[in-house]
């Protein structure tokens, strides 16, 4: 308390402060701050702009991870030498009018992003309007140069060198040039899964002028929907869109396009997550709340789809300028928006019927090593043919033993069903007690018996709860939640959705909640813990899983005794029987985890096991 305080003392009154208009460099270095995060905020913002002028090829060059150079060239329709000092003052903009801020068709509509960055870097625009000159203008750290005739043939370059070099606090805060590359790459990769019918290149120019090329998106053909899946297959790869679905759904003005991946080609996090909103990506909660709201009886919480989804609907039903970096939005009626992701992808998942993974497959011929040959084998090494002869008797009794405690084959008739009706072919046998071996028309597949019965039982349980509904206990005395009265006011609003799952909520005055009723299936549970565990549910994706997920996760361990145990020895006809129901069923193509039932193994790759191709 030795320290004087400002207010306290006997030191004189402090001088009153007056408020100031700052001056425009310090604003456009303010608002650096927000639009400028790091060089990928940088780059984001001119890729936009260059979208937004019509380009149909654009390239961004960089060094040192931007810090040093970035460079994008765009063959857009360029800027007119008389504009190019208005495009670098602050709010001004040829992409609204001002009159209507919700009617937004544009990446970008504030005019900021360019006078941001010249105030926190050295900045050189070169454009190029049709039918006339080229002409070029430089920011140095906020002062403006003149206009200038350049050299163009077409469209726009925007050159930014030594980012935060008039903010050089701000650059003690960048990550290494490896880390920000990586930034820039993301950036870039977003908004050419937006626009395949854009081409795009990053070159880094770190090492020498000519540069490397790091990444390279060439443009896309045919329809938007072809475009798409062509763009996805070489920013995701082959394996994202050999094991995607195709989504195209549309309700109530809101239409839903892209790819969702398959259950089992799933993630241990949620970056490979990828959503737009009118083209523009975005991370926002509402929909990362649908899509785990869509998976969650197909993967466990520490699993995460890969999905690449577009949603486009009127621009006066998404306000996009309510984040500094334009990475949310706000739906007028995100219910809607929530439940077009929701019924879209559980249909496609339903449609999918009991297909899995195809990386299942590969991932289990890589498990597969041939014996290695320390030393070639010459001739007088090898046995005489009486000497094998001999050795193949000798040991039959013991395949013979093995067979019997390991593994069991039945004869099966031949059937007339051809095998293109049957995916997952006929059994040929039973291995461990646990595994079905069976032969389809062009390879084999390996059924794990308890995995697939398993999820048989579930889907069948999961029909009877919808059907019947989900019983509800009352509870002698209902449980009082004492909460605040927004809590309160955001349980009641969900109130409808969850008295049909069995929790039956009322409100009990202000500040409370009246838990009158909970779900029969889950026997006795803590109910302000469940309801508290809601709220925060609610709080961070904007909808609530857990009682379904609760529920669903006793049908799930019901399914699980309820189903063929491993080591039980199973009959041709049952092994049949349980293949032909897995092919009629949705979803039997994984465990009620996100797990494979079973892997297919193709003829060609079983024998390029055995070097026979």
């Amino acid at each position: 308390m030795n320290a004087q305080t400002p207010n306290i003392g006997d030191s004189q009154p402090a001088k009153r402060p007056q408020i100031k208009q700052l001056d425009e460099v310090a604003v456009n270095r303010i608002a650096a701050g927000e639009v400028v995060e790091r060089p990928a905020s940088a780059v984001k913002e001119l890729i936009e702009n260059a979208l937004d002028a019509g380009a149909t090829r654009i390239e961004l060059c960089v060094k040192d991870g931007g810090k040093t150079l970035i460079r994008v060239t765009d063959d857009g329709h360029g800027i007119p030498a008389q504009d190019l000092p208005l495009a670098l003052s602050r709010h001004a903009t040829s992409k609204i009018d001002g009159t209507d801020l919700l009617n937004i068709h544009t990446f970008g509509f504030r005019g900021e992003a360019l006078p941001s960055m010249a105030a926190v870097g050295r900045m050189t625009i070169t454009s190029r309007v049709a039918g006339e000159d080229a002409a070029q203008i430089t920011v140095d750290g906020g002062a403006m140069g003149k206009v200038a005739p350049a050299a163009l043939s077409k469209g726009t370059v925007v050159e930014l060198r030594n980012l935060f070099y008039a903010t050089p606090a701000r650059l003690k805060f960048l990550r290494t040039d490896r880390a920000e590359m990586g930034a820039i790459a993301d950036v870039v990769k977003k908004l050419a899964m937006a626009e395949p019918h854009v081409g795009f290149t990053i070159r880094d120019l770190s090492r020498d002028d000519t540069g490397r090329v790091t990444f390279r998106a060439d443009p896309q053909s045919g329809d938007m929907f072809d475009a798409l899946g062509g763009r996805l297959r070489s920013i995701l790869g082959a394996e994202f869109a050999d094991n995607a679905l195709a989504i195209d759904a549309e309700r109530e003005g809101i239409t839903l396009t892209g790819y969702a991946a398959l259950p089992t080609y799933s993630r241990g996090n949620s970056i490979s997550q990828f959503l737009f909103v009118n083209g523009r990506p975005v991370r926002d909660k509402l929909l990362v709340g649908a899509l785990r709201g869509a998976y969650s009886d197909f993967l466990s919480r520490d699993r995460h789809p890969v999905v690449a989804l577009f949603l486009e609907l009127e621009p006066t039903k998404v306000d996009v300028n309510v984040h500094p970096a334009k990475a949310e939005v706000r739906f007028r009626d995100p219910g809607l928006a929530r439940g077009l992701i929701v019924s879209a992808l559980k249909h496609a998942l339903a449609d999918a019927g009991h297909r899995a993974s195809t990386t299942v497959a590969g991932a289990t011929l890589g498990a597969f090593q041939p014996e290695r040959v320390d030393r070639p084998v010459y001739q007088m090494d090898r046995p005489s043919l009486g000497a094998m002869r001999a050795s193949y008797e000798a040991q039959a009794p013991g395949f013979a033993e093995t067979q019997a405690v390991y593994s069991r084959v039945d004869v099966l008739e031949p059937v007339d069903t051809e095998p293109a009706d049957q995916p997952l072919g006929a059994a040929r046998g039973q291995v461990h007690e646990n595994y079905i071996i069976a032969q389809t028309k062009d390879g084999m597949v390996i059924v794990d018996q308890h995995a697939a019965h398993e999820r048989l039982v579930y889907e069948k349980l999961k029909k009877q709860m919808a059907a019947n509904g989900v019983a509800a206990q009352a509870l002698l005395i209902p449980e009082i939640v004492e909460m605040s009265d927004a809590d309160a006011a955001t349980l009641l609003t969900h109130a409808d959705a969850l008295s049909k799952l069995g929790l039956t909520l009322e409100p009990f005055g202000a500040g409370a909640i009246a838990v009158r009723e909970t779900p029969a299936i889950l026997g006795e549970v803590n109910a302000e813990a469940m309801v508290r565990d809601i709220l925060d549910e609610l709080d961070d994706l904007g909808d609530t899983q857990l009682v379904a997920d609760k529920i669903e996760a006793v049908l799930s361990r019901v399914a699980c005794h309820g189903s063929i145990r491993s080591g039980r020895w199973m009959r041709a006809d049952e092994m049949n029987a349980l293949l032909r129901e897995m092919e009629a069923t949705p979803h039997s193509g994984q465990c009620n985890h996100g797990r494979p039932t079973y892997v297919e193994l193709k003829l060609a790759d079983i024998e390029r096991l055995f070097g026979r191709t």
